[in-house]
């Protein structure tokens, strides 16, 4: 009886089950089998987290995130509306957008979630954005009225109640749509792996690289424990000194080297696992193994197709849905531009050029804003679109002269 009470409380009360599960499923840091303490922080401390979540987080900052207003002929940029200022150039007045959008990166990358307080005027616009830290925020809904509310534990103001409107949360992948997985809890125990033989490898140099042994002596030692303190001593601690050994003693390794133990295997195979997580081509964290010339590019143009676009559609529309008024959501959207990332080579992008040049899609202008270069005068041509005279609707073939051309 006692469990089928459990299960109506939670239907009831979705807040305790959301709260109970997120803290004992989904945000479970700790313990893993390799018997290492993995915690966002720590493991952070691993080069390839950390060169996974600073090569994301810093491409998405990096992307021009701008404003777009529907017209009739298709978009333009909307320079105007107050949101463009905040986005594109300053949030608040302590931060970047660079610096404000990195941090939110880092915070969805190894939290699942990010935070950040939503200032508004009088009128309902915003006027700042400010992140909040993921570890001191909880997520609940009100049993009252099923709204969405989040308790931030400040370290100034204590306990701060704030509702869906005054926060602009982008969750990871998530179980229920809310709140986002952790990748780091999620995945600790690849991570925990990786940790420890990146302190089996630093433990092993401390020893001076050498395996640990045993010293045989062909007759009885009275004291033992003397030989070996004195052994410690002279050849411990790192020691690369000649050993000298008598009476017929010998010295015999009972531990298995490193290479034996496909210790340096291990280490590129964890690497390539954590890259896995975070869904980065290994080149890009410096692990060049099975990257060549020949496919780099096509990787590069992969990551963002394959690794940024969905979050930056996750980040787009958590933004339009909660920063836009509901009048301006027919009317405005954010974009981030991600053109400069899939250009290309100079040739490949010169071929391409040419061959909408020459088909009518692409005007000079057209091409010269792609390169960043400034526009021609429209009195010059730089507007004009141009085609191949050669070709002809297809109805329209062997009919060449049916208006009074050449030839009739």
């Amino acid at each position: 009886m006692g469990i089928i009470k459990n299960l109506i409380n939670m239907a009831r009360h979705p807040t305790n089950f959301l709260r109970d599960y997120v803290g004992t499923v989904l945000y479970r840091y700790g313990l893993t089998t390799s018997g290492k303490y993995v915690t966002p922080y720590n493991a952070m401390q691993m080069t390839a987290v950390y060169a996974c979540v600073r090569i994301i987080a810093e491409t998405v900052a990096s992307l021009p995130l701008n404003i777009y207003r529907y017209t009739d002929d298709g978009k333009i940029k909307d320079y105007k509306h107050p949101l463009y200022r905040l986005l594109h150039d300053e949030p608040n007045s302590e931060m970047t957008s660079f610096g404000f959008r990195e941090t939110m990166m880092h915070h969805i990358l190894i939290t699942g979630n990010s935070y950040s307080q939503i200032i508004r005027d009088g009128f309902g616009h915003v006027t700042a954005l400010y992140p909040l830290l993921p570890n001191k925020m909880t997520v609940e809904r009100s049993t009252d009225d099923n709204q969405i509310y989040y308790r931030y534990n400040s370290d100034r103001d204590g306990q701060i109640i704030l509702c869906s409107d005054d926060v602009l949360h982008i969750p990871g992948m998530g179980f229920d749509g809310l709140i986002g997985y952790s990748p780091i809890a999620m995945c600790k125990n690849a991570i925990g792996l990786g940790m420890a033989a990146d302190e089996f490898g630093g433990s092993f140099f401390q020893n001076g690289a050498r395996p640990t042994g045993v010293l045989e002596h062909p007759g009885k030692l009275r004291e033992p424990d003397k030989v070996r303190d004195a052994w410690e001593a002279t050849y411990g601690n790192g020691s690369h000194r000649t050993a000298v050994l008598e009476e017929g003693m010998k010295y015999q390794q009972i531990s298995i080297s490193p290479n034996e133990a496909q210790f340096l295997e291990t280490r590129k195979f964890q690497v390539n696992e954590i890259c896995r997580i975070f869904r980065v081509p290994p080149h890009m964290v410096a692990d060049l193994e099975k990257s060549s010339f020949n496919n780099i590019e096509h990787q590069s143009l992969e990551f963002v197709q394959n690794t940024l676009t969905p979050w930056l559609v996750r980040i787009e529309q958590n933004m339009q849905r909660q920063l836009l008024t509901e009048r301006e959501k027919g009317e405005i959207f954010i974009k981030h531009n991600v053109n400069g990332l899939l250009r290309g080579n100079f040739n490949t992008r010169m071929q391409g050029y040419a061959v909408g040049r020459q088909n009518g899609w692409y005007s000079v202008n057209d091409i010269r804003e792609l390169e960043d270069m400034n526009k021609i005068p429209a009195s010059e041509g730089g507007d004009d679109y141009l085609c191949n005279g050669n070709m002809t609707k297809l109805k329209d073939a062997g009919n060449w002269n049916a208006k009074g051309g050449d030839g009739e």
